[in-house]
């Protein structure tokens, strides 16, 4: 399937833009989630850069038939009614790894949220790992890649970074980018 994507991908006419650092571990941040196409550049891009990241996704997705293509391109099923719980076994898990990729869709939806979920923000930070921001802007078929950013404690500042870098990246359906933003956006003490 990644094959396919690529091939799909450059057929279209898609560019990268950027190159994903050369660390071992990161969350890549990719944004606007706009469209169930996404899927499928998200994997078009994995392929190449030839890497094996991982993403999570809702638990619904990983139920038969499609369960296990969903695994196999390195899904991690994530129960949504745990606050918390996701973070620290995310956390726990770079820890535990000496490399490790992680990719996540902060919207958590494809239309417009009013708010990002802030678990990618923690998980980065918790972690101490640098994050890469992934844009999509579909109208003119780039894919931005930004140089590793560090969260820091000032979330507010760190997501203002977000902001800029997200400000003219649309996705693939501009109608269903929302506002850049997360529901707490202070300083971690």
């Amino acid at each position: 399937m990644r094959w396919l994507s690529h091939r799909i991908f450059t057929a279209l006419g898609w560019e990268i833009d950027g190159e994903l650092p050369d660390i071992p571990k990161m969350v890549i941040v990719g944004a606007p989630h706009t469209s169930n196409w996404d899927f499928f550049l998200f994997l078009a891009a994995i392929r190449h850069f030839r890497i094996k990241a991982r993403f999570l996704g809702k638990a619904s997705l990983f139920r038969w038939p499609s369960g296990f293509i969903f695994r196999k391109v390195g899904g991690i099923p994530v129960d949504r009614s745990q606050p918390g719980g996701v973070v620290r076994q995310v956390k726990a898990a770079f820890d535990e790894s000496d490399e490790m990729i992680l990719v996540i869709a902060p919207e958590g939806t494809r239309r417009a949220a009013d708010k990002w979920k802030s678990g990618f923000v923690e998980i980065a930070h918790d972690a101490d790992v640098p994050v890469v921001f992934a844009g999509v802007d579909g109208p003119r078929r780039v894919l931005t890649i930004s140089p590793p950013y560090q969260v820091g404690d000032d979330h507010t500042a760190f997501m203002d970074h977000v902001r800029a870098f997200y400000a003219d990246k649309p996705g693939l359906d501009p109608e269903g980018k929302g506002p850049v933003r997360i529901a707490r956006e202070t300083k971690v003490s």
